[in-house]
C-alpha cells in the first residue's frame, strides 16, 4: 500500500514538472489593444509570442487593405512600422503567429487616427485701417477629422464668431479657415484677437484638443486731430527761442513736413520733423506755418497751421517826401511816415522849426500840403514807437520862392540937389536868396550898376545922375523889377553948405518865416549884403 502510494505521488511530482517546465504558446501585440495615433507619426505595432521557440507571423488589415508599413520578423516577434503614419492606416490590423504542432494564435488591434499638429494661424487680409472693412483669417493645419473641428474668434474675452464643421464629411487631413469681417477702431489698438481651435473626439485619448493663438491688431488711422504747439507763446520777443510742436494721431507714425507762407506768396519748406526750434527768433520769423503730416501706410494727409507773431522794436522807419524835398511854391506835396513790417507800432508825424513842434494829422502815415508856402518849409520829423522801443528819421522840406513884396526906401528922397549923396534901401522875401542888378536907361546906351555887397552909392551928385534907374531882383524861381527915378536940380552955393548927396541903395533879402529854425535853415541863404558905387558903375558900358 505504502509503495503504490509512493508511486502516484511520483507520478504527480513528474506531471508537475513538466507543467511546471512547459510554457504554453501565447502571443500578444504591443501596444494595447487601441491605439491612438497622429498623422505624421511613427507607430511600431509588435507582435510577440511566448511558448514557441521558433513562430512564423503574418499582419493583415481586416479589410485586406494594404498596410501602409514595414514588416519586420525576429525570433519570437514581429513589428509593423508605419513612418510615418498616413492616412490608410486608420485600421484593425490582425497579426496572426504560427508554432508548429501548437498551432497559431491571432491577435487584433484598433489604430485610431487624428491630425491636430500645430497652433492655428491668425492672418489679416489686408493691413487694418481704422474705420475701413477688414477679414480676420484663422487657418487651423491639417486637421482630421475635421467634422469633429469647432472653431471660435474672439476678442478681448467676448465671441466674435463661432464656427464648427460637422457636416464636413472629408476623409482626408486638411487645413480649415474661418473668416470674420469687421470695422476696426482706433480703441482697438493693442486688443487681443484669439483665435480658439477644438478637437473633442470622445474616447480617444490625446493631447491637446485645444489650440490657441492670439494676435494683437494693430489698426493704422490717421493723420487725425493735428495741431500745433508754440512754445513759450505764438507772440514773442525778438531774440528768444522759439520751438513749434506739431503733435498728430497716427498709426504708423506719420511723416512731417513744415512749410512756410512767405510775403510773396511763396512756399518755403523746413525739415522733416515734428518739432520745429528757432534758437533766435528774429523779426522775419513772422509768418504763417504748415504742419502737414502724411500716414504713408493709409496714404493720409492732415494740416495745421499757426500764425506767429515776432515782436520787435520799430525798424525800417522811412520818411518821404514826394515828388522831392526842395519844391516850388504853389506846388503840391506828400509826406509820407511809415515804419515797415513790424506790428503794434504808432507812427507820429512831427513838423519841428527850432522849439516849436507841431504834430500833425495824417491819412495812413501821408500828410499832404495842396499848395507849399514858405511856412511849410521846415524840419519834418517820422516817429515809431512801441513797447520796445522807439525809432525817428527826419528830413527838411525846401520851400523855393521867388522874390516878393519888395520895398525900396530912397534916401534923403528921389529928388535931390547937385553935390548931395542919395541911398536906396529895399528889402524883399524870397528863397533861395535873391541877386539884384541896378541898371540906368540911357538913350544910346544901357549902364548896369554891379553891386558890392548889395549897396550902390552915389557920391556928389551931378545933372548927370538924373534919370531912371531899374532895379531887377531875381532868384532860380523868378524876378521882380521896380523903377526909381531920380532928379538931380540945382547946384548949392556955398560948396561948404552943400549936403553930399547919397544914393544908398541895399538891398536885403530874407525869408520871412515866423520861427527861429527855418530863419537859421535859410537866413544865410537868403541875406546878401553888398555895396556898389554908381560914380565908378557909370563909366561901365552894356
Amino acid at each position: 500500500m505504502l509503495k503504490k502510494m509512493g508511486r502516484i505521488n511520483q507520478a504527480v511530482l513528474i506531471i508537475l514538472y513538466v507543467l511546471i517546465t512547459v510554457k504554453a504558446f501565447e502571443m500578444e501585440i504591443i501596444p494595447a489593444s487601441k491605439i491612438v495615433v497622429q498623422i505624421g507619426e511613427m507607430l511600431v505595432l509588435t507582435c510577440n509570442t511566448t511558448g514557441c521557440a521558433s513562430p512564423s507571423f503574418s499582419w493583415r488589415t481586416q479589410m485586406d487593405h494594404p498596410l501602409g508599413g514595414t514588416v519586420n520578423n525576429y525570433r519570437t516577434y514581429s513589428t509593423l512600422t508605419m513612418n510615418p503614419v498616413s492616412i490608410e492606416n486608420y485600421n484593425d490590423y490582425l497579426c496572426t503567429a504560427f508554432c508548429n504542432e501548437k498551432g497559431k494564435k491571432e491577435k487584433s488591434i484598433k489604430v485610431e487616427l487624428y491630425s491636430f499638429p500645430s497652433d492655428p494661424v491668425i492672418e489679416i487680409s489686408t493691413s487694418l485701417v481704422a474705420g475701413e472693412p477688414a477679414t480676420v483669417i484663422c487657418k487651423i493645419p491639417d486637421v482630421f477629422p475635421s467634422d469633429r473641428l469647432e472653431v471660435l474668434l474672439m476678442k478681448e474675452g467676448h465671441t466674435l464668431h463661432a464656427k464648427d464643421f460637422s457636416e464636413d464629411d472629408s476623409r482626408n487631413k486638411e487645413t480649415k479657415t474661418v473668416t470674420y469681417s469687421f470695422n476696426p477702431t482706433t480703441e482697438d489698438i493693442g486688443k487681443e484677437i484669439t483665435c480658439v481651435a477644438k478637437l473633442p473626439i470622445a474616447n480617444m485619448d490625446f493631447e491637446p484638443k485645444e489650440r490657441v493663438t492670439s494676435l494683437k491688431l494693430n489698426a493704422n488711422f490717421g493723420p487725425q486731430n493735428t495741431i500745433i504747439t508754440v512754445s513759450p507763446s505764438n507772440f514773442t520777443v525778438e531774440g528768444n527761442p522759439l520751438k513749434l510742436t506739431c503733435v498728430t494721431e497716427s498709426n504708423p507714425p506719420a511723416q512731417v513736413v513744415w512749410s512756410k507762407h512767405l510775403a510773396d506768396g511763396n512756399i518755403e519748406h523746413f525739415i522733416e520733423n515734428n518739432v520745429l526750434s528757432i534758437p533766435h527768433a528774429r523779426f522775419t520769423d513772422s509768418g504763417l506755418y504748415i504742419c502737414e503730416v502724411i500716414n504713408l501706410v493709409t496714404n493720409k494727409t492732415e494740416k495745421a497751421t499757426v500764425d506767429i507773431f515776432i515782436q520787435a522794436p520799430p525798424k525800417n522807419t522811412t520818411l518821404s517826401i514826394f515828388p522831392s524835398s526842395v519844391v516850388k511854391q504853389g506846388e503840391s506835396v506828400t509826406i509820407s511816415c511809415t515804419s515797415a513790417d513790424v506790428p503794434a507800432v504808432q507812427i507820429t508825424l512831427r513838423k519841428k522849426i527850432g522849439d516849436v513842434i507841431t504834430t500833425l494829422e495824417t491819412e495812413d502815415g501821408k500828410y499832404t500840403i495842396d499848395k507849399a508856402q514858405l511856412k511849410d518849409a521846415g524840419i519834418y520829423e517820422c516817429i515809431s514807437i512801441n513797447k520796445l522801443g522807439k525809432q525817428s528819421q527826419h528830413i527838411v522840406l525846401d520851400v523855393k520862392v521867388p522874390p516878393q513884396n519888395i520895398t525900396v526906401l530912397v534916401y534923403p528922397s528921389e529928388n535931390v540937389k547937385e553935390g548931395e549923396n542919395v541911398t536906396i534901401t529895399c528889402s524883399t522875401y524870397s528863397n533861395p536868396p535873391s541877386q539884384m542888378v541896378l541898371k540906368k536907361v540911357h538913350q544910346e546906351r544901357e549902364i548896369i550898376l554891379p553891386s558890392v555887397n548889395g549897396t550902390f552909392t552915389l557920391y556928389n551928385v551931378t545933372k548927370n545922375d538924373t534919370g531912371k534907374y531899374l532895379l531887377d531882383v531875381f532868384n532860380e524861381v523868378g524876378n521882380n523889377i521896380k523903377v526909381i527915378e531920380i532928379a538931380v536940380i540945382g547946384k548949392l552955393e556955398k560948396r561948404h553948405q552943400m549936403m553930399p548927396l547919397i544914393i544908398a541903395f541895399s538891398c536885403t533879402t530874407a525869408i520871412a518865416i515866423p520861427v527861429v529854425a527855418i530863419l537859421i535853415y535859410v537866413s544865410r541863404k537868403a541875406k546878401i549884403n553888398g555895396s556898389y558905387s554908381l560914380v565908378k558903375a557909370l563909366r561901365l558900358k552894356v
